[in-house]
């Protein structure tokens, strides 16, 4: 997670559907969870099992103010698959975990409400 945005900031600028339907949002299954003390902020080494094509991959997280590695092994989250891999710091990053700041700017991962397959893709 990169930026943070919060329910007052203006909407970003429009897209059409064919540049939507370009960002490839997938559900996996948290696998392995690690600290991660070399990041500037605080954040966990995240690896993600998307099943068949797209397999297990890795993403730092800013998720440590509300989920506990304990706490987010098994767990179902979703993630953009097809940016390009991202250095922070020591690790290379794959994926980009989604979740939405709370009112005190603290990520809340986004997952479906419902189990659906690991590398389902968004609809």
């Amino acid at each position: 997670m990169h930026t943070t945005q919060t329910s007052d900031t203006a909407p970003a600028l429009d897209i059409n559907f064919k540049d939507f339907l370009k960002v490839d949002i997938r559900v996996g299954t948290v696998v392995d969870v690690k600290e991660f003390p070399q990041a500037r902020k605080p954040a966990y080494k995240v690896w993600v099992d998307f099943g068949g094509v797209i397999g297990v991959k890795k993403s730092s997280a800013q998720i440590t103010d509300h989920y506990t590695i304990d706490g987010l092994m098994g767990r179902k989250v979703a993630a953009v698959v097809n940016f390009p891999p991202r250095q922070i710091g020591p690790f290379m990053s794959e994926i980009l975990v989604l979740g939405f700041p709370d009112i005190e700017a603290k990520i809340v991962l986004f997952a479906p409400d419902h189990d659906v397959p690991n590398g389902s893709r968004l609809a």
